[in-house]
């Protein structure tokens, strides 16, 4: 069985949070949602959401896919947690798939990881760096990272994760259970 990690910050986009740990479990993957600490989390828009543990548990394992929400603030405390910056980099370095949406690609480069990819974002995310080959595409795929627009783009987002770790059938299947 594929294994997911979606860490959660204080200040998450929920829209995204939720739809890519929905229709991750909906295709049979086992996700573990992890906060950066002990609380509920309060997304953006003030949703509460209770993750499965938090990221210090889970800190030390390797996951299939770890998958980004964004939103703000929550981008930026995915972005300067060194927990899970440690752990961005051990699964790079093990060719596991990584992607993050909206303002999330922030904790990608941060970690170093978006050096010559070609990768998409909310616009503006990232602007203070501009060496990186940023698109205005809705998902973007480069080797092992994978990213996306936004909340308008959360859905197709994780139908693509779906169909990177479960294959096209899977992915088929479970756009026809959403009456897509």
């Amino acid at each position: 069985m594929s294994r997911a990690l979606v860490p959660l910050a204080q200040g998450c986009e929920e829209l995204e949070a939720i739809t890519i740990t929905d229709l991750l479990v909906r295709a049979g993957v086992d996700v573990t949602t992890a906060g950066l600490d002990d609380q509920t989390v309060i997304a953006s828009r003030g949703t509460h959401i209770i993750p499965d543990t938090n990221i210090e548990t889970v800190k030390n394992e390797l996951f299939d896919l770890i998958v980004l929400p964004g939103g703000l603030p929550g981008a930026d405390h995915l972005r300067d947690d060194i927990r899970l910056q440690t752990l961005l980099q051990q699964h790079a370095q093990n060719n596991k798939l990584i992607a993050a949406i909206c303002a999330a690609p922030r904790a990608l480069a941060a970690a170093g990881l978006l050096e010559g990819k070609k990768i998409t974002c909310y616009p503006g995310a990232l602007d203070e760096y501009p060496q990186l080959d940023v698109r205005s595409t809705a998902i973007e795929i480069d080797g092992q990272i994978i990213t996306s627009r936004g909340p308008g783009t959360a859905m197709d987002f994780a139908l693509t994760l779906i169909e990177l770790l479960k294959g096209l059938e899977k992915c088929t299947e479970i756009e026809h259970q959403l009456v897509r």
